[in-house]
């Protein structure tokens, strides 16, 4: 794709910024959680990990060699795994008590996923070699 690098660097930085939204809101305790802010809560700053791997990947997305590229699918894919995992802790029932998904949890992981799919899609110039 022409502008999948574009399209990742962005998704980057929207990943950022829904770090700093509500991903979910526990009603017994008046908690709202996010990805930095979970006190009240066993869950620890969940969106560390996915700024780290997402600063990592906007390094790769624009360093113009393979072996970056290369690297950059293998990065995006653990990035999409611990957006899928804070989905998952995040939004369980836990003693019958069912937290309230807010749409930045939804939004963490089509980032995530769109990192992933243009981390696929690498915008390479492959100069050919005199063929003798």
């Amino acid at each position: 794709m022409k502008h999948s690098q574009l399209i990742g660097i962005i998704a980057v930085f929207a990943l950022i910024g829904i770090c700093f939204m509500p991903w979910t809101f526990i009603a017994s305790q008046n908690i709202t959680v996010t990805g930095f802010s979970s006190e009240g809560t066993s869950f620890g700053k969940p969106g560390y990990l996915n700024v780290v791997l997402s600063v990592v990947c906007l390094i790769f997305f624009i360093v113009p060699k393979i072996w970056a590229k290369r690297t950059n699918v293998f990065i995006a894919a653990i990035n999409l795994a611990w957006a899928f995992r804070n989905y998952l802790l995040l939004s369980v029932c836990l003693l019958g008590e069912c937290p309230e998904k807010k749409t930045g949890l939804y939004l963490l992981l089509l980032a995530a996923g769109i990192i992933q799919v243009m981390a696929l899609l690498p915008e390479m110039n492959i100069e050919e070699r005199d063929k003798k």
